[in-house]
This record gives C-alpha cells, sequence and structure tokens, in this order.
C-alpha cells in the first residue's frame, strides 16, 4: 500500500510537469537497478535456469501444432509491419552451437525442389493444397472489409515526399492483435513493388528488413509460383530468434495482385529449441496502381494493403506496445529500400530467383472477385484517427508505468506467469492515474 499510496501522491500534483519530474526522480534508480540486473543475470545466468522456460516452450509447440486452424476472423495484417521491427537492442550470442546468423550450424540444409506438378508432400498438406482458393477469398473480404470482424482502430498517419503511410489494428477474441495498414509509394508499379517485397534475397542484402537473418526456399511450383519458404528472424535480447515455414502464392486480376503468405507445417524442417517456430503467421497483401498524391489524374502511384498477424509466444499486451512504439521506424525504412530496388532494375540487372517467381501468378477474372466479395454480407468497421485517439498528455504516466513493468519483466526470469502479473499489476497502476 505504500506503494500505491506514493504513486497516488504523485499523480496528484497540479501540472503534468510536476507529475513527469515526480515520477522520474521516482523511477530512475528502479530503471538503473533494473538495467544492471539485466545485465549482470544475463551474463550470469545458469543453465539450470533455462530448463523450465524450454519445457513451456516444448509444451506450447506440441499445443500449437495439434490445434486446429484460425478461423477467418482470426486470420487477419508484413511488409509494411514486420512486428517488433523497433526493439533492436541485441546482445552478443553466447551460445557456442549456434553462430552469429542465429542458424544452427549442426542443421542439414534443404535444398529447393522444383516439382513441375506441384504434387509433392511439402505443397501439399493432408490431400489439400497448402494456399488455395479459400485463401483468395478470405483476403479478398479483408480488402473490402467484409470479412466480419471487429471494428479497425487507427493508430498511425504518417507521410514522406514519396511514401504515405496509414495503420490499423483490432484485437481478437481468440487470437494475436491483428494489423491493416495502407502504404502509397509515389512513381511505382504494382509489378515492381510485387517483385520487391517478394525478394527474400534483396530483402536481406539491403537490409531494408533488418531482422531477416536467413532465407531459403524449400519448394517452389512453376505452374502456380507457389512457394514454400524457411526464414529465421532476429529478435531483441530477451527473446529467442523465431523461425517461419512461409507458404506463399500470387493472385493476378488485371493490375492488382493478391498476395498471400502464411505460416504451414512442413516435416522437412524439423522444430528445435532455438530458433523457435512461430506456427499462427499471417502476412498478406493486395497491390494495385492508384492515383498520385499530386492530383494529375494518373495512376502513378502503388498502394498496398497489408493484413497481418502472428503470434511469437510474447505477451500480446508487450507486442503491442512495442509494434506501437516502433512501426514507423520500420516502416520508413521500405521507401528507400524500394527506390534502391527499382535503381537496380533500371540498370539491367538480372532477376533473382525470388523476382521470377513472383512473376508467376494465378489469373482471375474481376467478375469472380466480385462473386467472392459478395458471397459474404459480413461487414466490418474502420474507425477515423479522431475517435480512436486518446490525448497524449494523459497517457505519458501510462506508458512510463508500463514501460518500467516491461523492463523489469524482461529483467526477471522469461516465465510468462510472473511477466502477466507484472504487467497485470502496471496496467491497474495506469487505469488509476488515468482516473485521476
Amino acid at each position: 500500500m505504500t506503494l500505491v499510496s506514493v504513486l497516488l501522491e504523485i499523480l496528484q500534483r497540479p501540472t503534468i510537469g510536476d507529475v513527469l519530474a515526480e515520477l522520474m526522480m521516482f523511477m530512475a534508480p528502479l530503471w538503473i537497478a533494473v538495467f544492471v540486473g539485466v545485465l549482470v543475470g544475463w551474463s550470469w545466468k545458469p543453465k539450470w535456469a533455462s530448463l523450465g522456460w524450454e519445457m513451456l516452450d516444448s509444451s506450447s509447440v506440441s499445443n500449437n501444432s495439434s490445434s486446429a486452424p484460425p478461423t477467418a476472423s482470426a486470420s487477419s495484417v508484413s511488409a509494411s509491419i514486420p512486428s517488433l521491427n523497433s526493439l533492436k537492442l541485441q546482445l552478443p550470442s553466447c551460445i557456442s552451437w549456434i553462430g552469429d546468423d542465429g542458424i544452427d550450424k549442426g542443421a542439414a540444409q534443404v535444398a529447393p525442389t522444383v516439382d513441375s506438378d506441384c504434387s509433392s508432400s511439402q505443397l501439399k498438406t493432408e490431400n489439400s493444397v497448402v494456399l488455395a482458393e479459400d485463401d483468395l477469398e478470405h483476403l479478398c473480404r479483408l480488402v473490402e472489409v467484409k470479412d466480419g470482424g471487429p471494428a479497425w482502430i487507427q493508430m498511425m498517419d504518417r507521410s514522406t515526399p514519396t511514401m504515405t503511410y496509414k495503420a490499423w489494428r483490432r484485437d481478437s477474441d481468440t487470437g494475436p492483435p491483428q494489423y491493416r495498414s495502407s502504404t502509397i509509394f509515389e512513381d511505382a508499379t504494382p509489378e515492381l513493388v510485387r517483385d520487391f517485397f517478394w525478394d527474400d534475397g534483396f530483402r536481406s542484402r539491403s537490409k531494408w528488413d533488418d531482422m531477416l537473418i536467413y532465407s531459403s526456399t524449400l519448394e517452389e511450383c512453376p505452374t502456380t509460383g507457389t512457394m514454400l519458404v524457411h526464414w529465421v528472424r532476429k529478435f531483441p535480447f530477451f527473446c529467442s530468434d523465431r523461425e517461419y515455414v512461409i507458404g506463399r502464392r500470387i493472385w493476378e486480376s488485371g493490375r492488382s495482385y493478391y498476395c498471400v503468405t502464411k505460416g504451414v507445417p512442413c516435416s522437412s524442417v524439423p522444430r528445435r529449441n532455438k530458433p523457435r517456430r512461430v506456427d499462427l503467421y499471417y502476412s498478406s497483401w493486395c497491390i494495385r496502381a492508384v492515383e498520385s498524391k499530386r492530383g494529375d489524374g494518373q495512376l502513378t502511384a502503388c498502394e498496398v494493403l497489408l493484413f497481418h498477424h502472428e503470434d511469437m509466444g510474447i505477451p500480446w499486451e508487450i507486442a503491442k506496445l512495442g509494434v506501437r512504439q516502433g512501426m514507423w521506424g520500420a516502416v520508413k525504412k521500405i521507401d528507400p529500400g524500394l527506390r534502391a530496388y527499382q535503381k537496380e532494375r533500371a540498370s539491367g540487372a538480372a532477376l533473382s530467383r525470388y523476382a521470377f517467381m513472383a512473376q508467376i501468378n494465378t489469373k482471375v477474372s474481376a467478375d469472380y472477385l466480385r462473386s467472392l466479395e459478395s458471397s459474404s454480407n459480413d461487414s466490418s468497421e474502420i474507425e477515423t484517427f479522431g475517435s480512436s485517439e486518446k490525448p497524449t498528455g494523459r497517457n505519458i504516466p501510462r506508458l512510463l508505468v508500463v514501460g518500467g513493468a516491461i523492463a523489469l519483466a524482461c529483467s526477471l526470469d522469461r516465465g510468462l506467469l510472473t511477466k502477466a502479473v507484472i504487467f497485470g499489476v502496471a496496467r491497474s497502476f495506469a487505469r488509476i492515474g488515468r482516473r485521476l
């Protein structure tokens, strides 16, 4: 109760400046102690301290692998928002059998397979095609806001001279937070943008997505363009790296491209404790030509509508805070990467294998897409920025309290129960401050 009374006394200061000054003086020693504790604990942590976490990881993996696939309402926004891109703080690896790139050097490399009839066990799972018309239908409903999910709440509206970016979020009852974004690139064609986001080689080489530390193609179909790819992404020091096995495919309608990527099971890539496998992953986008913001009536700009969500195995409230704080820092790197890709293609550079596969699309008519959209009467809502945004000044104490809770949770061992309790207490304090 002493801590509560102190916080209440601080929050009752007459001005926001006094509140901030008192909070900084109150929390500075705690932050210093937490920082020292993180460094000392991370350096001297005994091996037995990780046994409980590894057992939890193993049980979580088995539960995820046996669970049913998500429903349509839970399957919705990375091109523009690769989750937690802002949390770049990393410590050197001290595990001898894991290399600097986070890949187990003892693991066998899987060579890509080209299957002319696309009937292999990798591109089909339990007698069903990995990516089929149902995936196209679901993406179309997301694009037209007819998937029947919760309302989208706007969380960002930023721009540069050559790029405009807007982002929304909604919370699912049964899954992780879902994100929707609209990114408009000036003086770019849909075909170039399609190749750009598909080109994992350029993504790694140019470092516009510096969280991707490993990528390979496991299998590809030259008929439909379907690909099975293997990714490893670098995460902050308090999280292990994450591994993805992703199926992806593109449908074409005129000059609009419906690109679906999602996590799929794959027996040729065995599970390991590290990096941790992410099973629930959905990141799909619609790429289409739109009018330039110059207002000349010409379709010289390109819009990317992205829908992304994934379960990275960390508390969703912490993930939401990290995404919100680091979203623009990650997104603004995309435009320079795209312009570099434009220059490389204009110079006559040879197409990469990824870009070549991006040009193998399944063509569908506009009438067919309209029939998919009209097959559902469920509609969602997109809320405006003003209706969902709260005054910044009243959120500052809450941000400080929650930020301290994140640092404290991550300085302790990585038990989910401990983190959940700490974060729950912090949210209670934040609600008290908001009422005052």
